[in-house]
């Protein structure tokens, strides 16, 4: 599509509509299978989220951004309530990192009849259970009952390719959304983005700017473990956790919830054994941590 502004659609049949025409629109370009990606988002958007849309952007035909605030994944009403909206804003950062499309539906579109809908969603099962899950119990439920219906709605139609983007930083909603299409056969191809970090090694996050100068330096155990561990890994000796949790526990004022090394695609915690010998595949360590007066998340894939 041409520079121009992002076109704003706010319901299934608009956007159906438009992507259909965008599509044959590819075709008549002298694009036979053009490809379409997908960013969903919350809204609220800076430029942390300007990697996902580089990164569609340099691989597809169309870009479209979803912007819905999802009742289903927050643990209170008031957290949703309160989430800010910023259509106006998100409309102008999308069309600057290259996006065309950008569907906002309202709650009542999405889930007719909400609250008391939807009777039906999709359960994230064990996967969404553990960590970031244990913690905010029915959040990835919430995750992927909307995901499973942007990617419903939003499906170009053939011959275009479908593909959806996920950030690394959210390890473990990427490895379920991922097990999602797989086990559920949606016709979309799942594309990981790379976590970005400071230039100190700190995840680069929005809840950073809560933190003050004490707390940014203490945050940085988080990152400073991991790369404790992608270091053995990659000298191939056997990985010492408990060490790596003493890097943090050793911050001042963090309380560390867990770090775990698991496998990226199932989130199985490795074993014992697996621990005591040197790293015979790929692996992922996951760790969270509360840096008052935030929590953080971090992860970061271990290579043998």
């Amino acid at each position: 599509m041409t520079d121009q502004q992002a076109q704003l659609v706010t319901t299934t049949q608009a956007a159906r509509d438009l992507i259909a025409a965008t599509v044959a629109e590819a075709i008549a370009d002298g694009k036979p299978n053009p490809t379409v990606g997908l960013v969903p988002t919350m809204g609220a958007l800076h430029d942390g989220h300007g990697a996902l849309f580089e990164q569609a952007r340099a691989e597809n035909d169309v870009v479209i951004a979803s912007i819905f605030v999802n009742p289903l994944q927050f643990d209170r009403d008031e957290d949703f309530e309160n989430y800010p909206s910023t259509l106006n804003a998100d409309l102008e950062l999308v069309t600057r990192y290259g996006g065309d499309i950008v569907f906002a539906p309202d709650t009542q579109h999405m889930y007719p009849g909400y609250p008391d809908a939807p009777q039906i969603r999709v359960s994230a099962g064990e996967m969404g259970r553990m960590f970031e899950g244990a913690s905010r119990p029915g959040h990835f439920d919430g995750v992927c009952t909307v995901v499973a219906k942007l990617w419903n709605i939003l499906i170009p139609p053939a011959p275009a390719q479908f593909r959806s983007y996920f950030g690394q930083k959210d390890a473990q909603q990427l490895a379920i959304v991922t097990r999602m299409a797989r086990d559920l056969n949606t016709d979309v191809a799942i594309r990981a983005v790379d976590l970005v970090r400071a230039p100190s090694g700190l995840a680069l996050s929005s809840r950073n700017v809560r933190l003050d100068d004490h707390g940014m330096e203490n945050a940085l155990g988080l990152s400073k473990a991991l790369h404790y561990l992608a270091d053995q890994a990659a000298a191939g000796v056997p990985l010492d956790i408990a060490a790596a949790r003493d890097i943090i526990r050793a911050q001042e004022n963090v309380e560390l919830d867990y770090l775990e090394i698991v496998d990226p695609a199932t989130l199985a915690s490795l074993t014992p054994q697996q621990l005591a010998t040197p790293l015979a595949s790929e692996a992922l360590a996951l760790v969270a941590a509360w840096v008052p007066p935030v929590r953080l998340i971090d992860n970061m894939l271990l290579a043998p």
